[in-house]
């Protein structure tokens, strides 16, 4: 069974900087890789995700230019470095990785992605 395996979260003022870490050691199923964040009472949203194999990458617009997306080949990792934090990106971060090939709007939706980690808190305060 694939397992996601998250790290990095935390508490932080507003500002501030974290970065989260997903770790997967089966490399054959990979295509695309994603985080997404969930807050208390709304509904999960799409931050950011990465084509494993051409270094592609996608944001939400209310991340662009604060988080950051790459890949660790060496470490089977993906991180999600985020800067400037807001209290608005309070919520718990999910990794989310599908072998299937992605177009367009695939990238952006939760539903297109079959395996999730199990979530990691980050919370920003004011």
């Amino acid at each position: 069974q694939v397992q996601l395996v998250e790290s990095g979260g935390g508490l932080v003022q507003a500002g501030g900087s974290l970065r989260l870490s997903c770790t997967t050691s089966e490399r054959s199923f990979r295509y695309a890789m994603g985080w997404f964040r969930q807050a208390p009472g709304k509904e999960r949203e799409f931050v950011a995700a990465v084509n494993w194999s051409s270094g592609a990458t996608y944001y939400a617009d209310s991340v662009k230019g604060r988080f950051t997306i790459s890949r660790d080949y060496a470490k089977d990792t993906v991180h999600l470095q985020m800067n400037s934090l807001k209290a608005e990106d309070t919520a718990a971060y999910y990794c989310a990785a599908d072998s299937r090939r992605m177009y367009g709007s695939s990238w952006y939706s939760g539903s297109e992605y079959a395996y999730w980690g199990q979530g990691t808190q980050v919370t920003v305060s004011s």
